[in-house]
C-alpha cells in the first residue's frame, strides 16, 4: 500500500465551513457552531478548524479563555472518524496551544470523558495530567430531532505551556 501525504493547514472556522462539519456532531451542534464563531469574533475564544489544501475541515474544535481564569480551556475537539489516528488531533491541540501562548498564558486544561480512554491517552501522550473530576451535561439532539439531556464524568487535566 502507498502512503498518502496531505498538508493541512489550521485556521480560523467560519460559518461557510458549517455544513461540510456534519461529522462533527448533532445537526443541533453544528448549527450552534455559529454562535461560537460570534463568541471567536468577540476574542472570548478561538474556534479552529484543521483544513485540507482545498479548504475542508477534518477536525474541529475551541480554546475557551473565560472558563479558568489564567488558562485556555480547549473543548468540543473532535476529528473527522475516518482519520482518526493519523496525527490530525496532535495537530489541532499543538494549534490550540500556540493559541493560548499567544495570548500570553501558560497553562492548558482540558475535560476528558472518562468513557473515552483513547482521548485521555492522547492528551497524557502530549503532556496533560489529571488534576480532578467534574460533572458535565449537554443536550444531544435525536436523529428524530428530539432533545435529550446527556450526563457524564469527566476527568480534567491540565498542562503548563511555559
Amino acid at each position: 500500500m502507498d502512503d498518502v501525504r496531505l498538508h493541512l493547514s489550521v485556521r480560523d472556522l467560519t460559518e461557510a465551513d458549517l455544513p461540510s462539519c456534519g461529522w462533527a456532531g448533532s445537526p443541533k451542534h453544528v448549527r450552534e457552531l455559529v454562535h461560537q464563531i460570534r463568541r471567536a469574533e468577540t476574542g472570548e475564544v478561538d474556534y479552529l478548524a484543521v483544513c485540507t489544501p482545498v479548504g475542508l475541515p477534518v477536525a474541529v474544535g475551541g480554546v475557551d479563555y473565560t472558563a479558568a481564569p489564567g488558562a485556555g480551556t480547549l473543548w468540543q475537539l473532535g476529528v473527522h472518524p475516518a482519520l482518526r489516528s493519523c496525527g490530525i488531533g496532535t495537530l489541532l491541540i499543538r494549534a490550540a496551544e500556540h493559541r493560548i501562548t499567544t495570548r500570553g498564558l501558560t497553562t492548558a486544561e482540558l475535560g476528558v470523558e472518562d468513557s473515552n480512554p483513547r482521548a485521555r491517552a492522547l492528551y497524557e501522550r502530549l503532556g496533560y495530567r489529571p488534576f480532578g473530576h467534574a460533572p458535565d451535561t449537554w443536550d444531544i439532539e435525536d436523529e428524530d430531532g428530539t432533545l435529550r439531556r446527556y450526563e457524564t464524568v469527566c476527568t480534567l487535566m491540565r498542562k503548563s505551556l511555559a
